[in-house]
């Protein structure tokens, strides 16, 4: 199979990582990629957002099948695009895709179909605003209703902070405040069944004990030893079939990978959020743990043939994985700094490897950053805290000028 993966940070270079380990897998091309991702894959200059360009390098390339990783494209139609020149393609249409793009969208899906989450108010006016934040109490939450690089949200109990994002925002989601541990749940659908992936946990804020601002994420770690083993079906009968069926119910099938952001509250599981792609990082970690074929298993949701696919099998043990971000990162992250000590983490360790995020290469031939999010320094091990401790003893391999990261990532799991 020849496959087109499009994007370029951490979770495209997993996806190229487990692609090109996948026998089934004969050509491997990245548009537009990064400095990583060149020793997995043949990288091409392609624009993202711009659906013919991505549908004329496919043709060009002849591929058996697209993989759109990044969310912006398929809210923007991409993957309709590719559609539209007969060639497969893995990832929602730009309606299906709604779903991640308009946090007010995805409440009227929940609501039509009994899929429990907070209670919300969407946004317009200030009177609104206040109205909402009046009628929850701290902490308030408060979403930009459009995408926002999983930086949109904020929670916070000062009601001036509150105020000020939601003015920022041209329409907001006021919501409760859901307690108890966040999940992340990927699962793979091709608009009538759905597979589901095991469940990770990443870590938002920028500092330990979720100090700080709200990033992309900082870190993750699968599986959850202390989850109920009866989580993923218990989604799968309240949130992920319910919501697939309801958007094909509605003339808009979703097809591709479905991500519910889950808080396991006092009052039972509540979807936080759908995303319409595989999340960064959490794609790190369950991909490192999935032994099946992956090509197969994308190309057939996009095929509409999911309900065939032998049942998933996984590796035993656990991975986490340490994002080593810019300095200034998420405010204001500087790019350029030289990277140093790459080839130093598979020497020292073969069950830890480090995929990128957000780098380059000079004109020295030099790897450096290039983005806020740099590396994603990834390990498996027997158990979460065997893996835990790899990463953290490859991230210590690693050098660059003003780099942080968290040092509790999967700590005490």
């Amino acid at each position: 199979m020849n496959v087109l993966v499009i994007g370029g940070g951490a979770r495209e270079h997993a996806l190229c990582r487990a692609l090109r380990l996948d026998p089934g897998v004969t050509s491997l091309t990245c548009a537009p990629g990064n400095a990583g991702i060149a020793d997995d894959a043949e990288l091409r200059a392609v624009d993202p957002m711009d659906g013919a360009a991505v549908a004329a390098l496919a043709t060009e390339l002849g591929a058996d099948l697209v993989i759109v990783g990044p969310e912006a494209p398929l809210v923007a139609g991409v993957a309709d695009a590719v559609r539209a020149v007969g060639i497969d393609c893995f990832g929602p249409s730009e309606e299906a895709a709604r779903l991640e793009g308009s946090k007010a969208f995805a409440k009227d899906v929940m609501a039509a179909a009994n899929v429990p989450t907070a209670r919300s108010y969407v946004c317009t006016t200030r009177e609104q605003v206040d109205e909402a934040l009046a009628a929850f109490g701290a902490p308030y939450v408060v979403k930009d209703d459009g995408l926002a690089a999983g930086k949109g949200v904020v929670v916070t109990d000062d009601i001036d902070a509150a105020r000020a994002h939601a003015a920022a925002c041209e329409q907001v989601v006021i919501e409760e405040f859901l307690d108890g541990p966040e999940v992340s749940l990927f699962a793979v659908t091709d608009g009538t069944t759905v597979v589901p992936l095991q469940p990770a946990q990443d870590f938002k804020r920028v500092g330990d004990g979720d100090a700080g601002p709200n990033t992309g994420g900082m870190g993750a770690y699968s599986p959850l030893p202390w989850a109920d083993p009866k989580l993923v079906d218990e989604v799968m009968e309240t949130v992920l079939q319910p919501t697939v069926d309801e958007l094909r119910r509605r003339g808009t099938p979703f097809a591709g990978l479905l991500y519910a952001g889950l808080a396991i509250t006092s009052r039972g599981v509540r979807v936080i959020e759908f995303n319409a792609r595989f999340g960064d990082p959490e794609t790190q970690v369950v991909l490192a743990r999935l032994k099946s074929p992956l090509a197969g298993l994308l190309h057939a949701a996009a095929t509409g043939r999911l309900a065939e696919v032998e049942p998933l099998r996984w590796r035993d043990g656990a991975a986490v994985t340490v994002v080593v971000a810019a300095e200034g990162y998420p405010a204001s992250p500087r790019k350029g700094d030289v990277i140093e000590g790459l080839d130093e983490v598979p020497a020292a360790d073969e069950h830890a490897y480090v995929l990128h995020a957000g780098t380059a290469r000079d004109g020295e031939g030099r790897v450096v950053s290039a983005g806020g999010r740099v590396l994603s320094v990834t390990a498996t091990g027997r158990s979460v805290a065997a893996a835990r401790e790899r990463a953290y003893a490859a991230v210590a391999h690693v050098r660059m000028a003003g780099s942080h990261h968290r040092t509790d990532i999967a700590a005490g799991v």
